[in-house]
């Protein structure tokens, strides 16, 4: 069997609105004398697994004084609590300690702790003397709760008491030893999951996996993300190595990204020309890069925006999306086209999204939305 990854989250730089919370973060140290415990939802099984820590983000030296993985009271994500007797300890070339350099990520040794496809896993770190600050390394749309807690709790079951919050913090990657296919999604908030049930896991991505257990289906999508430029994280061309090349196992891919490119583009004939063609540009080097290293890509439409603020009065940012969607379909750019467009946009109003998948804001989706997300990618692209 080969390692491969069943779950991923994208590290990105936590926005001074996403740090943890006092008294968790203060006097330029954060996360000092903390159990943070988190809980992620692997998508292919394994006998063995490892986890991957991520210092990507970190301004200094990340001190990991114990850290351990077990399951989740009730199997839920959503708990403060594991199952007493299900922990088992993670250490790092044979140490239950380790130092992540800054910029650096660590993987565990192997642990021989079972785990199922679609399960919840829970893993749990301390810090002795925390990092310093103030930049940490998180993934801030996880539409997960973590929990953190005064004192080294790592290895106990019950956390009465914890602060949680819907943010990931340090961790970036599971693997299992299951020598399978793995589906790598990349993508902004509609990817992220934004308009999803926290703890739910009804992004689409999720419910994709569901769709053919066992495979792996890994998330390397952030709200805000962009293709050509920085926003909040890389770009797509700034992050692909990292996020998509080098994760193991990933022989497929998909992207879903552009509107945030076309919505922050001016409004104008020039503004929107010029990022229709930088899109499409882009779209072609992530399709070289990947296949270069033998990975399938295929491409996904992008999805209406009519009446959210990027929908400006002329429609010009609306012309670069049908435009942008037309070299989609008809380019021959991806190996594959899943057409998310035609699944969620209204039959009567086409630049809009139907009212049922419609969170309000009239760019993200509900659960019900995702899951026709889900519904268009043809089964076939994942086995």
């Amino acid at each position: 069997m080969s390692w491969v990854h069943t779950w991923t989250a994208m590290p990105q730089a936590a926005e001074p609105d996403n740090l943890p919370p006092a008294p968790f973060a203060g006097d330029g140290v954060l996360l000092a004398d903390t159990t943070l415990r988190q809980t992620v939802r692997v998508t292919a099984g394994g006998d063995r697994l490892r986890v991957r820590l991520s210092n990507a983000f970190g301004g200094s030296a990340l001190p990991v004084t114990a850290a351990a993985v077990a399951r989740p009271v009730g199997g839920r994500a959503g708990v403060p609590d594991i199952c007493r007797g299900s922990g088992h300890t993670l250490t790092f070339g044979g140490r239950p300690a380790v130092v992540v350099p800054a910029g650096a990520q660590i993987v565990s040794d192997p642990v021989a702790a079972p785990v199922g496809p679609g399960e919840n896993l829970t893993i749990s770190v301390y810090l002795a003397g925390g990092q310093a600050g103030p930049a940490l390394t998180a993934h801030p749309g996880s539409r997960t709760t973590s929990y953190l807690m005064a004192g080294d709790r790592h290895a106990e079951a019950e956390l009465a008491g914890a602060t949680g919050v819907e943010h990931w913090y340090l961790i970036s990657g599971v693997e299992v030893d299951c020598g399978g296919p793995v589906f790598a999604v990349v993508g902004d908030s509609l990817t992220d999951g934004r308009g999803s049930t926290t703890d739910g896991n009804d992004r689409w991505p999720d419910q994709l996996s569901a769709r053919k257990p066992g495979v792996a289906v890994v998330n390397q999508a952030a709200g805000g993300n962009r293709v050509l430029d920085d926003g909040l994280g890389p770009s797509v061309l700034a992050r692909l190595d990292r996020d998509v090349l080098a994760v193991s196992g990933v022989d497929r891919m998909l992207l879903f990204a552009g509107v945030n490119d076309i919505g922050t583009a001016p409004a104008t004939a020039a503004g929107q020309d010029r990022v229709t063609g930088d899109l499409l540009v882009a779209f072609r080097q992530v399709v070289l890069r990947a296949q270069a290293r033998g990975i399938r890509v295929y491409g996904a439409t992008l999805t209406p925006f009519g009446g959210h603020d990027y929908d400006d009065p002329d429609g010009a940012r609306e012309a670069t999306r049908v435009a942008a969607n037309d070299a989609i379909r008809h380019g021959r750019i991806f190996d594959g086209v899943a057409d998310f467009d035609a699944a969620v946009r209204d039959p009567a109003h086409p630049r809009q999204l139907r009212p049922a998948y419609d969170t309000g804001d009239h760019l993200h989706l509900n659960p019900a939305g995702y899951g026709a997300l889900a519904g268009a990618v043809p089964l076939d692209w994942l086995t």
